[in-house]
Formats: C-alpha cells, structure tokens, sequence
C-alpha cells in the first residue's frame, strides 16, 4: 500500500516556474514507477510523465517535453516535477501516481495508487 500526498500547486502567471512534490507513505517506495497526470476541467486526465524506480528512464507527454521535468529522491520518498515556461493551457489538477511494474505507462489504468491532487492554474 502507498499513500500519495502532492503539494506545490498554485496561480503562475504564463512563462513562471512552479514545482510540485508528491511524498509517498511506504517503505517500497523505490520499487514504483511513478507518474504525473493531469485534469482540467471537462477534460479527460491526461498522461504527463512517468520515471522509473531508478530514476535512469522517463517517458514525457509531447506537450510538455522540454519544459517539464520528473524527478525522484528515494531516500526521500519524494517525486518532483519541475514545471518552466507554463501556459494556461497548462492549468488543471495535478495527480501523482504509483504503479508496479517496470514499464513507463501513459496508461491511468496502469497505475494503482493516486494522490488527491493539487491544482495548478496559470493565467495568460
């Protein structure tokens, strides 16, 4: 069992920088993946980025490569995502995710265990 809890989120205005954590509760912490996702209103949650347990692989969505970046600290029980140059279409509720296994899914159903979320929301 892994309890996800984030944190960071909150109003940017367009090109800032914001960075969300996400603690996971857990002593196998290092053995998830772990991903981001997104939800804006009306929409559909979409897939953001996932890191392997080693930190070594990720897997980023299009339209935030080069911007974003994941990042773990295992002795922390921490998952970072560092947010640059953002866009209102940026804005949404961010959920941080756990999954077994060892491929970099952009599939929500791949992931057991999500956070509550924070909302982040960047005006133009």
């Amino acid at each position: 069992q892994v309890q996800l809890v984030e944190s960071g989120g909150g109003l940017v205005q367009a090109g800032d920088s914001l960075r969300l954590s996400c603690a996971a509760s857990g002593r196998t912490f290092s053995r998830y993946i772990m991903g981001w996702f997104r939800q804006a209103p009306g929409k559909e949650r979409e897939f953001v980025v996932a890191i392997s347990w080693s930190g070594d692989r990720t897997f980023y969505a299009d339209s935030v490569k080069g911007r974003f970046t994941i990042s773990r600290d295992n002795a922390k029980n921490t998952v970072y995502l560092q947010m640059n140059s953002l866009k209102p279409e940026d804005t949404a509720v961010y959920y941080c995710a756990a999954a077994n296994g060892d491929v970099l899914s952009n599939w929500s159903l791949s992931y057991h265990y999500w956070g509550q979320g924070t909302q982040v929301t960047v005006s133009s």
